[in-house]
Parts: C-alpha cells; structure tokens; sequence
C-alpha cells in the first residue's frame, strides 16, 4: 500500500506550488476544493515523514546498539512505534468516498407515530443543529412543514463547514451515517396512561451540490406552485409563493414554502434538486459510495432502522455498530461525536478489509 506514497507527494508538492499563484483564489470554488485536497495531503505526507524518521532512527540505534548495548532500549522504544505509524499511514491511505469534503443537505421526516413522530423528527433536528454548532458548522433552514404541536412533518437544513477543512472534518463526511430510519421509544405527550409508544422519524443525508457540478436543463422541470401552509406572516395561505419541481427524467419531486417569495422557494428547491441528482450519479458511478446511499432506507419503517433512542432507560443504541451508551440526554443536546466516531470506525474497518481480499 505504501508505494502509493511517492505519487501522493508529488502531487503535495505541485498543489503546494499552484495555491501559491495568484489566479488560483480568483475562482472560490476552485480555491476551496484545492485547499480541501492539500489539507488531506498534507496530512498523509506529515504521517509518512514521521515514518521515515522513526525507521532511520531504528536502524541507527540498532548499528550503534551492536556496539553498545546501551543504544538497545532506544531501539525497542523505536521499534514499537513503527506498527502504529504504519497503522496510521494505512489508514489514511485508504480511498475515501469523494464526497467527503463536500457540505451536506440533510432532511428529517416524521413517519410512524403521528404527532409523536413529527416531535421525535423536531428532536433529531436540534441534536444535529448542535452537533453542527459544536463542530464549527453553518445550518441553513431550506424548507419546514411543521406538526400542530410544533414538530416537524418535515425539514430540510443545509450544514457548510466555514471555511477550507479537510474532507474528514466536513459535514458529509461525518453526516452521511446518519442516514435511515430512527426510532423512538417513550412516553408520548398525548398518553394519558404512561404507555410507551415507539415512533420512527427517517433521516435522508445528501452531499451539498454546486451549480458546475450538475447541468439541469429547464425542460426536465416541471415548476407547479401553490398556496404555504403553516407559520409564515401574512403570504401564508394568501399568494401562491409555495413551488414543487419535478424533474421529468428522474421523477423526484422537491417542494419548498419556507421562504415569502416563490423566486426564493424555487432557488431552494433546485439546490436541493441539485444535491439529491449529484448523488444519484454518484451512486451509479461508485459502487462503494452506492453502498453507502442504499443504507440510507427512503422508507420510514420501524422495521428498517439504524438506530433506537430508549427514553425510560436514557439509551441510544446504533444497530449497524453496536454501539450503546446510556447518555441520551447528552446525545440529544448535540453530544453526537462518539455515536458518528463508531460509524466512522466501522467504514474504515470495511474499507480496510475490502482492500485486502
């Protein structure tokens, strides 16, 4: 694996020298995905000379070891320091889903369990709005229908990371397992007798999409707009500010109502268009990235999830990994790291094994 090396800090180097040219900052997308590309680099070129110096150290404290037994401690301290750099190196040298450093368009729907479902869907919306905040993230509300009892039926939020990062700290990168259906199991405000109901709200994680990425011909939409619902002033219910695009080709249909005008909703509604065709295509093209998006189940069943949040014993047990811990008070309130950090282990265990075989 390690003589990819060679090829990956020839290309450090010629990045190094082509973000130091001016004419590179004056396009900010292009800017932003060289950055992106160096940061991850720079990584894997400060791991591999780490490497070297601990072997070359080795086998010099080893010549000098045969001369002087003294030199023989040092050499074993060095020589049980090279497995985990190696370990390290491997690990950032696995291929990583090329979507990684991109920003992510994440949507919350409520499912089964009626008005408890739409409030468990408003819950997950606030953990991932303070997970973003604890990680330095920008959220962005797109589109909102909420429930009577001030739930969501559905939301969309848009998560950007504020400025250049590498791909493993951007939001999809961490986002994206989040993906599938999650269920809820407590007391539901609307019981009268204290029976515990399990509700399930389902999540659907996209990368963020720019404009250059995905040509969409104004010919394959079709554009139909309506009257808002829900909270909103005065253009509630009273103009036709609400847009829905079908893309003809596909068949996916996006709504948005959460902005007054309808030029706003419908920029909205294309970026999220956008985001959902990217990942369709990639879908196709890369079949690691496709395993990825089929776990993201589109079907809000209580028998397809991937995660369970236990209320009456404050437990959250994610059923692709195996991880449980009984903070779910503090999961709830941002504190996802760890729960993600399992996710993110397990891909790279799969990873690692499927270059193996």
């Amino acid at each position: 694996m390690f003589e990819a090396v060679e090829g990956l800090l020839l290309e450090h180097r010629a990045l190094e020298q082509r973000l130091a040219e001016p004419e590179t900052h004056a396009d900010a997308r292009i800017a932003k995905r060289l950055n992106q590309r160096y940061a991850e680099l720079s990584a894997v070129v400060g791991a591999w000379a780490e490497h070297q110096g601990v072997t070359e150290d080795l086998a010099a404290a080893r010549e000098l070891a045969a001369e002087d037994p003294a030199f023989g401690d040092e050499a074993d301290a060095l020589a049980a320091r090279l497995p985990v750099l190696e370990e390290r190196l491997r690990h950032l040298l696995v291929p990583r889903d090329p979507a990684d450093g991109k920003d992510a368009i994440l949507e919350v729907k409520s499912g089964e369990g009626g008005e408890e479902s739409a409030l468990f869907a408003g819950d997950l919306l606030r953990m991932y709005t303070r997970y973003a905040e604890q990680r330095g993230w920008a959220t962005e509300t797109l589109d909102a229908t909420s429930s009577d009892l001030g739930g969501f039926k559905s939301v969309t939020v848009a998560v950007k990371a504020r400025g250049s990062v590498e791909p493993a700290a951007a939001p999809y990168a961490s986002l994206k397992f989040e993906g599938g259906v999650h269920r809820v199991q407590r007391v539901p405000v609307t019981e009268s007798q204290g029976r515990i109901h399990t509700s399930a709200a389902g999540v659907l994680v996209v990368p963020e999409a720019e404009p250059v990425e995905v040509s969409i011909d104004d010919q394959d939409l079709r554009v139909d707009v309506f009257r808002s619902s829900g909270p909103g002033g005065q253009s509630v219910n009273t103009t036709d500010s609400a847009v829905r695009i079908t893309h003809l080709p596909t068949g996916l249909v996006v709504s948005c109502q959460n902005e007054k005008s309808q030029l706003q909703n419908k920029e909205q509604a294309l970026r999220i268009l956008r985001s959902r065709l990217l990942a369709a295509a990639q879908e196709e093209a890369d079949a690691a990235a496709g395993e990825v998006r089929r776990g993201q189940v589109r079907t809000v069943d209580r028998s397809e999830r991937i995660r369970t949040y236990n209320f009456p014993e404050n437990r959250i047990s994610d059923h692709r990994t195996g991880y449980k811990s009984y903070d779910l008070d503090r999961v709830l309130d941002g504190d996802l790291g760890p729960v993600v950090d399992s996710c993110v282990r397990s891909d790279l265990e799969a990873r690692l094994a499927a270059l193996e075989e």
